[in-house]
């Protein structure tokens, strides 16, 4: 879709190259989120770990790094902003101008 548009944007495979716990908190920062918005309750690993959901923001966070298949995604970072793109349109209002 950015392609589609000529939106430059540089892809970061999360499995070869997963985001640390730091980068996890400053997204969810730019997200306005906490981590339990952006867990993947059907993932693999949720139920590897027997993770519930509850868990505090620190767990989370810190499975999310080691396991990020957790992590909601894409997720498109743009100067300030965040936005997880579910549905993929949503990573377009991170490039719209202010009106």
């Amino acid at each position: 879709m950015l392609d589609k548009k000529k939106i430059p944007y540089r892809y970061r495979d999360y499995r070869q190259e997963p985001l640390s716990q730091k980068e996890i908190r400053h997204v969810l920062g730019l997200l306005g989120a906490k981590p339990h918005a952006v867990l993947r309750r059907n993932d693999k690993a949720f139920k590897q770990l027997g993770l519930t959901g509850e868990e505090d923001a620190r767990t989370l966070i810190r499975h999310m790094a080691d396991h990020p298949t957790l992590l909601q995604r894409p997720i498109g970072v743009y100067r300030k902003k965040a936005a997880v793109g579910r549905p993929p349109e949503a990573l377009l209002d991170l490039v719209k101008p202010k009106t």
